[in-house]
């Protein structure tokens, strides 16, 4: 009879230590709740989804703006982040050979129409005259 209540124990025993482990497990899986006044670093799953399907900024660079027409208007040369963290201003150098002798104007991102394809970016309305007639765009860095 000693034999039973000792299998009964193991048996009990085992289950518990297989308890214990998978929730151990499970909570050591889930990521630590945020402590007030600390930030999260880096980005959440559901934002790395959303931000893979965009574009990257070293192929946009030195890409080619063209109009609606599909005529080359001029190419990007950088990009701005404001102070905020946003993206809100493409530089396009406008004319000139090998960089010497172009025009630089200011474009607002949002005026910009990027395709699946980031070497391929439209700027509609504009054309190479009209941009050249914009004031010009001078780095203050």
């Amino acid at each position: 009879m000693s034999d039973k209540i000792i299998k009964v124990c193991a048996i009990a025993l085992s289950s518990a230590l297989c308890g214990w482990l998978m929730t151990s497990q499970a909570t050591a899986a889930a990521p630590p709740e945020p402590v007030a006044g600390k930030v999260v670093l880096g980005v959440t799953v559901a934002e790395a989804e959303l931000i893979a399907t965009g574009w990257r900024l070293s192929k946009l660079l030195k890409a080619d703006v063209r109009n609606d027409k599909a005529e080359k208007i001029g190419k990007i040369d950088d990009v701005l982040v404001s102070s905020d963290g946003k993206l809100s201003t493409a530089i396009i150098d406008v004319g000139g050979f090998l960089g010497i002798g172009a025009h630089k104007v200011a474009i607002p991102v949002h005026q910009l129409v990027l395709s699946a394809d980031p070497t391929k970016v439209m700027l509609p309305g504009a054309s190479k005259e009209a941009l050249k007639t914009m004031p010009e765009f001078h780095y203050t860095s």
